[in-house]
């Protein structure tokens, strides 16, 4: 029996007499993945084959799974699909996984890690499992009310992705046990205001908090809560401006700012220190967890509440420690998560070298600067440009080369150009705007500085930001992008400042991976002018936070802290050096992409493939042992999948188009000479193979030999195929296997020895 027909005569009635909803509480296919987004040859192509689907998510009620049934056909064990059960149940935070080919189950208990067979007639009750998960988690009466509250959903409301199901689930329970301080960590893109509204939702609606405090340092980040996930809320939610507070509403949001300045204000003491019981801190590695901050005065004060911060990029340095205040997070989604499950917007990073970058620069003796002034003899590297050095011809090289890439590629893709400062921001515009003048005629607006100098900066980045505006295109900034903009169009990130800091380098890199495939936004690229793209490397780079003094200093493309604003050379009154006619050219160039492994690697899909091949088998032998095993070799080309060799993307290339999937890998990773299918197929009717068998059987081994040659190794490996053309005329599946081969198990045992043949030289 097929799959379908074990779910539907075997499995599917097994669970609803066991007493569970099928419109309530049986999810069948449920997609828990959308399937990564490959870069290939510059194309990016969904790979929908690799979305992950689990064959039953079971409920006690909605949002909150209980188990994961797998199931498998008849001609596999009752356990053969545990393992993927298990992890499809880890991934949703369900307690119970089970594996069934139609004879029973197999019971896999993450609580306490027991496993038992059942038979199909004891499939656990919703209210069984329900019941053992309660008594492991030990819930008081309170915290059970709090577990149950639903999610909200209203008409057209968007549904929970399975990671912000978790984050929401783990926050709720988290809470209800009594836990005061937490932390989520979410890559950008990944909805952390969305997972905030609901814990929101939920709380208050179960009365567990009815004063509730959303804090936030960057006005765009209140804004953006307010109009879009924060909106049911409707009257029961204010924004707290002018530093008024109105004790009437029930749900505030804030800047710090409105609560507490630099003079000394602090309208926050209006309200009494128990007022909120509850205060999310969005982006809380920017300073909540500082001791001296502001954002800490605001949150020592109402220190009663429950405190919970939500951030991409936890921090850990001599200033800030987040896990020292808010504890280990809950739950991590990281960035890797997020684009290997097709959530997030994969990129490439082309990494540009300049040769006063990569030899440095020593000005002749007595070189005067465009002040007059004597330049000082000493070698400059990368952390001096645009810092104490200016080499104008440098920043018209940066610019000629991002409009090249843009004119190459798309002209109007939304691109973010990161600079040193402000000043180096405004020679970067005037820079762009020389080399895209033609635009700039169409459309002043085509080009804009937004730092934080700017008038009515804050309605500049909204109209970039807006998917259906198309300008600004171009946004030239220094630091004030580089954290909670959401704009989801972003195609491509410039940048030409030194960044050392990983959390810094990981908020840049944020504000392209959101996905908006609707506008034609469905990866981006950065290009890299000072080495930052070394940060990839870093373990910690996608890894549980990190102490950034800790950062080790590399070549040239390392960077002082930078000063701080009171220290700004402009403000001061120290000018920087600045030389014109200085020639300066790039030397090279480096593409390369983001893998599954978290890694930059070539971006040649040929070497692409070859890399992730070997790092599943080492050599040949290791790769030959493994496919000889392999009963189905499909299973070993669905892992290499699962690795990022997509070998039918491979087979787009006329030169491996005829290729059978053993030779295309023998090939591409260890450069053996290449079969074709025929050629193998013509080997084994050559051989004495077939002469064992009966004249039907032989006919039909036959038939299937020349599918392998047309179409390759699945056509053999599925019994389904005997239902179709030519083999419907020889009487159909069941008189094939059960007359011509006496029986399944016979058959594929034919099978078995056919496939040896084809790959026995």
């Amino acid at each position: 029996m097929t799959e379908e027909d074990v779910k539907l005569k075997f499995i599917t009635p097994a669970i609803e007499q066991a007493g569970w909803d099928k419109m309530s509480q049986i999810s069948m296919e449920y997609q828990i993945t959308d399937g990564r987004i490959n870069l290939i040859n510059n194309v990016a192509k969904r790979d929908k084959v690799g979305i992950k689907k689990a064959d039953y998510v079971l409920s006690y009620q909605l949002n909150l799974p209980l188990a994961i049934v797998e199931a498998k056909d008849d001609s596999y064990s009752i356990r053969h699909g545990l393992e993927q059960a298990k992890m499809y149940a880890q991934m949703l935070d369900a307690p119970f996984a089970y594996s069934s080919n139609g004879s029973g189950f197999i019971e896999f208990d993450f609580l306490s890690g027991s496993q038992r067979e059942l038979a199909l007639n004891e499939f656990p009750t919703p209210d069984e499992l329900w019941q053992r998960f309660l008594e492991y988690k030990h819930f008081s009466s309170s915290a059970f009310k709090i577990i149950q509250e639903p999610y909200f959903y209203d008409q057209g409301a968007k549904k929970p992705r399975y990671y912000q199901q978790v984050a929401i689930n783990r926050a709720i329970e988290a809470v209800a046990n009594g836990k005061k301080r937490l932390m989520l960590v979410m890559a950008t893109g990944t909805g952390k205001t969305y997972v905030a509204f609901q814990i929101i939702h939920r709380l208050y609606r179960a009365s567990a908090k009815k004063k509730i405090l959303f804090l936030a340092d960057r006005n765009i980040l209140v804004n953006q809560s307010e109009t879009g996930d924060f909106k049911p809320f409707g009257n029961k939610m204010t924004k707290i401006k002018d530093k008024l507070l109105d004790s009437s509403y029930e749900i505030y949001l804030s800047l710090y700012q409105q609560l507490v300045d630099e003079d000394g204000n602090e309208p926050f003491r209006e309200f009494s220190p128990d007022f909120f019981d509850l205060i999310i801190i969005d982006e809380c590695h920017r300073g909540s967890a500082k001791e001296d901050s502001q954002w800490r005065k605001i949150l020592d004060y109402f220190k009663s509440a429950t405190h919970i911060g939500l951030t991409a990029t936890p921090k850990e340095d001599n200033e800030i420690s987040n896990s020292s205040y808010f504890g280990e997070p809950i739950y991590t989604y990281s960035l890797k998560q997020g684009i290997n499950d097709g959530f997030l917007a994969p990129f490439k990073v082309i990494r540009v070298g300049i040769d006063v970058d990569l030899m440095e620069y020593r000005p002749p003796e007595g070189m005067l600067d465009d002040y007059g002034n004597e330049i000082p003899d000493k070698i400059y590297n990368i952390k001096d440009y645009d810092r104490n050095l200016v080499l104008t011809n440098r920043t018209k090289l940066v610019a000629s080369r991002v409009s090249e890439f843009l004119k190459s590629t798309d002209r109007m893709a939304k691109t973010i150009v990161f600079c040193v400062d402000i000043e180096h921001a405004q020679r970067m515009c005037e820079a762009l705007r020389n080399e895209n003048s033609d635009l700039v005629r169409q459309n002043p607006n085509y080009i804009a500085q937004i730092t934080g100098d700017v008038p009515n900066v804050n309605a500049m980045v909204e109209r970039f930001s807006r998917p259906d505006e198309a300008y600004p295109v171009i946004a030239v900034t220094s630091k004030l992008l580089t954290t909670g903009v959401d704009c989801k169009t972003c195609k491509v990130i410039a940048i030409d400042s030194c960044i050392n800091s990983i959390t810094e380098f990981k908020q840049i890199i944020g504000r392209g991976t959101r996905l908006r495939e609707d506008f034609g936004k469905t990866h981006f690229t950065i290009l890299d002018f000072r080495g930052v793209s070394r940060l990839f490397a870093d373990p910690k780079f996608d890894g549980e936070p990190i102490r950034e003094d800790d950062l080790p200093a590399k070549e040239n493309f390392t960077e002082e802290k930078p000063p701080k604003p009171k220290e700004d050379k402009e403000k001061s009154g120290e000018r920087k050096i600045v030389i014109n006619g200085t020639e300066v050219k790039i030397l090279d160039e480096l593409e390369q992409i983001y893998d599954q492994n978290g890694s930059l690697i070539a971006s040649d899909f040929k070497d692409f493939s070859r890399q992730n091949i070997l790092a599943k088998f080492k050599s040949l032998e290791n790769f030959i042992t493994s496919w000889d095993a392999q009963s189905k070799k499909q299973a070993i080309i669905n892992e290499l999948k699962d690795h990022g060799v997509l070998l039918d993307e491979l087979k787009i290339n006329p030169e491996f188009a005829n290729l059978d999937e053993f030779d295309l890998i023998c090939h591409i990773a260890y450069n053996k000479p290449p079969r074709t299918r025929k050629e193998r197929a013509d080997g084994v009717k050559k051989r004495d193979f077939l002469s064992k068998y009966s004249d039907k059987a032989r006919v039909v081994l036959l038939k299937l030999i020349d599918k392998y040659a047309d179409n390759g190794i699945s056509d053999l490996e599925n019994i389904n195929v005997l239902k179709n053309d030519p083999f419907r005329d020889m009487g159909g599946m069941l008189e094939i296997v059960n007359e011509f081969f006496g029986g399944k198990e016979k058959y594929f045992e034919a099978i078995k020895e056919l496939e040896k043949e084809i790959y026995a030289a």
